[in-house]
């Protein structure tokens, strides 16, 4: 006799129980560590709060940028943060002494270890390797994804990659290929090591692509477009499997996330100030999260407790914690 497969579990609704306002100007991002001790926000104001992922309390404060950051990746152990700016450069901060607390967590401490230099604009996209944390790809204005060696500080390769600003570079969880997106309505998947274009998986020029990383299995790829739509795409074959619709966008860059520690979701942000979540199976809005007065730029899923983070822009500023009800 087969085996049905496993129901998932019975969906709990989330409730928001904290806000902060850590910087001075939007959120433009938000990212709990890998190890889920920390929740990382980055704004327009130049700087990078680290916070509690339970108080949302502000453990320490990263400047030296000279103008907003747009992105936030982390270093798969937690021990680095790197930071993409309009400055044009990249940072790399050490975060173990925040992790290690006492004496060495002096909260303002210059934590910068590396400035990386080579985009000739805006710097709107990085992520580290999940393999190694001495490899970090970003995207940027300047239409190029650029692969970096993070002990040297050099870049290894540049690509022209796009006709249009790259909105998005995401590696795959082995770190063989990285997908960009781009407002020239394309996504790419590169060879990590060549620099090679493998496979565009999607050359509509129309709409613009604002987001899109691998699945945390490394089989599907989430695209955003500016039609307010997510797409599920399985990359190999080419093929798109579900549509997640019912949010609004259609002007800003928006990163979405998947939540997989109780169920399989599709978690946005929203241009009507809320947080969308939908079943990922069955592409059905689960739950609208309201309480943000301005886009919701971006959201985090805590690595292993049922959390989500989220980020408004300017008229908003907050963090906003979500959990679910147990």
């Amino acid at each position: 006799m087969s085996q049905q497969p496993a129901a998932p579990p019975p969906y709990r609704p989330y409730r928001q129980v904290r806000a902060a306002t850590p910087h001075t100007r939007a959120v433009s991002c938000v990212r709990f560590s890998p190890c889920g001790r920390l929740l990382a926000t980055a704004s327009l104001d130049g700087t990078v709060a680290l916070l509690s992922p339970s108080s949302l309390a502000v453990i320490a404060v990263l400047r030296g940028h000279t103008d907003g950051i747009s992105d936030l990746s982390w270093s798969t152990e937690s021990f680095y943060l790197c930071t993409a700016s309009d400055d044009r450069t990249l940072r790399i901060w050490d975060i173990r002494p925040v992790l290690a607390g006492g004496a060495q967590a002096d909260p303002g401490a210059d934590r910068c270890v590396r400035v990386l230099k080579g985009h000739t604009n805006f710097v709107f996209s990085a992520n580290f390797n999940p393999q190694t944390s001495s490899q970090i790809a970003s995207g940027g204005f300047d239409c190029t994804v650029r692969i970096w060696d993070v002990k040297s500080g050099r870049c290894t390769r540049a690509i022209d990659a796009h006709s249009e600003p790259v909105t998005s570079v995401h590696f795959i969880r082995d770190g063989s290929i990285i997908v960009s997106g781009s407002h020239d309505g394309s996504c790419k998947i590169w060879d990590a090591k060549t620099g090679a274009c493998l496979k565009t998986v999607i050359d509509d020029k129309k709409p613009a692509v604002p987001f899109s990383m691998f699945s945390p299995n490394g089989k599907f790829i989430l695209v955003a477009t500016l039609d307010d739509s997510l797409k599920l795409c399985n990359f190999a074959t080419g093929k798109f499997l579900k549509v997640y619709s019912g949010h609004v966008n259609r002007a800003y860059c928006i990163q979405s996330a998947f939540s997989i520690t109780n169920g399989k979701y599709i978690v946005s942000g929203s241009e009507d100030n809320c947080v969308y979540i939908w079943d990922l199976q069955g592409r059905n809005i689960l739950q609208k999260l309201e309480g943000h007065t301005d886009t919701v730029i971006s959201v985090s899923c805590h690595p292993t407790e049922n959390k989500i983070a989220s980020g408004g822009l300017d008229n908003d500023r907050t963090v906003r914690l979500w959990v679910q009800d147990s």
